[in-house]
């Protein structure tokens, strides 16, 4: 999946104007109850803003309050300029990318904003991809890497008539082993089932349900 398909567009997004008083983005921050927002310039991406660089501004300046919010703007202190992700981005990258600001922005190639990526959608879709909203047993366990183990794994799931929730791998510490988790419908076979793992050669780690 690519970021622009879990994206708020740009039309639903909070953001900034360069031209923007201090006012009245703590306003906006305040009454919708958000930390920090895009700011732009026409509609190229030009860093962020939030309530902290704001308070970090007020005092590095040193003048009086009224004075600092009503006639400086967001272009004057934005930061963190290359705090954006692509459009043609797949989502996982999103999650490194986020550092102490709940959105992201996304831009095109010309950084012309496309809209945001909160990390409330990010951690959304790596729910789905581990099934977290079904109910079912999940099955923990390592598999040596070499070839034609997914295979051999599948073959086994389709033997046992298994549906399958979701299904992760994970490298291990030891680089001959890789450790997959996988989710499947909750059946009266699943100790027949992780015993033929084991006889295949899947080391079962836990198996429980949720």
């Amino acid at each position: 999946m690519f970021v622009k398909g879990i994206m708020k567009p740009a039309h639903k997004s909070f953001v900034a104007k360069s031209e923007d008083k201090l006012s009245g983005i703590l306003n906006v921050m305040n009454e919708h109850d958000i930390e920090g927002m895009p700011v732009l310039r026409g509609n190229t991406f030009i860093g962020m803003i939030s309530k902290s660089i704001i308070y970090r501004a007020y005092f590095k300046m040193e003048r009086e309050k009224k004075e600092f919010l009503n006639e400086t703007t967001a272009g004057d202190i934005a930061e963190y300029e290359d705090y954006f992700i692509h459009d043609e981005e797949v989502f996982e990258r999103t999650l490194p990318s986020f550092k102490g600001f709940p959105v992201l922005a996304v831009v095109d190639e010309n950084r012309n904003f496309q809209g945001l990526v909160t990390r409330f959608d990010v951690i959304e879709q790596f729910e789905s991809a581990f099934g977290a909203r079904k109910k079912g047993v999940r099955i923990a366990f390592t598999s040596e890497e070499s070839s034609g183990r997914i295979e051999r794994l599948g073959n086994i799931i389709k033997s046992y008539h298994e549906n399958v929730i979701s299904l992760a791998t994970f490298d291990e510490t030891d680089k001959l082993a890789r450790r997959i988790v996988m989710k499947i419908e909750s059946k009266d076979n699943i100790d027949q089932f992780t015993k033929k793992l084991e006889k295949s050669g899947f080391r079962i780690l836990s198996v429980k349900e949720v």
